[in-house]
């Protein structure tokens, strides 16, 4: 095969530092926008993103030539750097260190990108998965 080809999917979750409410519905889709072209930049297709002020979730496609660990540091530190450059914010914006990332079977696109999709819904009602949320105490 002279090319290579993956069709990997990725349910990837982190959380701003301390996990402070700072993503404000005000800038949310502005950020979640931003993050999708970054995804895009390294290569990966973006399903769906979405969120609650202080975590992002994101289901994408994995890049064939970057690794996970790759693409997470570039999407966090070049939207760091964009909320703190355009002033987003009136403090200092910092992601979290680490983050998650779940593979998905393709058969169980619409049950995940739903779970993001609902995400606030998901928090209101304390029905999150809990494997599926960031724990900073961990």
């Amino acid at each position: 095969m002279s090319t290579s080809f993956n069709r990997i999917l990725v349910h990837a979750v982190w959380s701003t530092k301390y996990r402070q409410k700072l993503i404000y519905s005000s800038i949310e889709k502005e950020i979640h926008e931003f993050i999708k072209a970054k995804f895009n930049d390294m290569g990966c297709s973006v399903v769906i993103i979405n969120g609650m002020p202080d975590h992002v979730h994101c289901l994408f496609l994995m890049s064939r030539t970057k690794s996970i660990s790759e693409i997470i540091k570039f999407v966090k530190g070049s939207s760091s750097h964009y909320i703190n450059e355009r002033k987003l914010l009136n403090t200092n914006f910092m992601w979290q260190i680490g983050y998650g990332a779940f593979s998905v079977d393709h058969s169980n696109i619409d049950y995940i990108a739903n779970y993001i999709r609902n995400q606030k819904r998901h928090h209101k009602m304390n029905d999150v998965w809990v494997d599926h949320e960031i724990d900073i105490t961990q």
